[in-house]
């Protein structure tokens, strides 16, 4: 298995270019905005690595503020916002402790990176994830949408949790929390088989790799998670 950690604090420049290769039908979009729509609204992108959610949904309306605990990240996302003449806000934070006022943001995001608490804290998950809803439920406004992106598996054939723990996250976000989720489909699309497999064995490890040589694929099917819910008004 790949220390994400290390990747996330140091090599935010390949992972940046492993993303670029995912969602080749450009299934996400749509679904986002069948959730709500994010022109000029007031954004807040909870983990936002190298910029996945900014850079998909930015329109010159959209008032975007993203917050990461790891710098390397957020390096790579102000090199992506460079390239594109892009300016939005980026914090270095702890989406457990926001660092914002009350009824702030119209939307909030997290894009696979809520359930990164729970291979750190295996016993207390569920509490630590239950200080990021509470802040997300706190800074956001009346009405507004709370969207968590989450994987459903990656280098299978059919969408399912990949492990126990994200199947009860999942859960608990529907029975407890009350979100409904919805399933696409969010393929990685590399130019040939030895980028494939040296893709994914640089982020998912040399067990998914060979199962990618094994299946000879350079479309690496991929599902994705979105669970949403509007705050009462």
């Amino acid at each position: 298995m790949s220390d994400f950690n290390e990747i996330y604090n140091s090599q935010a420049t390949s992972y940046h270019d492993l993303i670029t290769h995912e969602d080749v039908d450009s299934n996400l979009l749509p679904a986002l905005e069948g959730i709500t729509p994010f022109k000029g609204k007031r954004l807040l992108d909870l983990g936002t690595g190298t910029g996945r959610i900014p850079l998909l949904v930015k329109h010159p309306t959209t008032r975007i503020t993203g917050i990461d605990l790891h710098w390397d990240m957020l390096r790579e996302h102000k090199t992506q916002q460079e390239k594109g003449k892009e300016a939005w806000d980026l914090l270095q934070a702890d989406f457990r402790f926001l660092p914002f006022q009350n009824n702030l943001f119209d939307i909030i995001t997290a894009g696979w990176s809520i359930s990164a608490i729970i291979s750190g804290e295996k016993k207390y998950w569920q509490n630590q994830i239950g200080f990021v809803l509470k802040e997300i439920q706190r800074t956001i406004k009346p009405g507004g949408a709370i969207i968590i992106i989450e994987t459903m598996s990656t280098a299978s054939l059919t969408p399912a949790p990949p492990h126990e723990d994200l199947r009860t996250y999942y859960l608990w976000l529907e029975d407890t929390w009350g979100f409904t989720r919805e399933i696409i489909q969010t393929d990685y699309q590399f130019e040939n088989l030895d980028q494939a497999v040296t893709a994914i064995n640089f982020f998912f490890g040399p067990e998914m790799a060979a199962k990618v040589k094994e299946n000879q694929w350079v479309r690496v099917p991929e599902w994705t998670g979105i669970w949403s819910k509007t705050t009462p008004e």
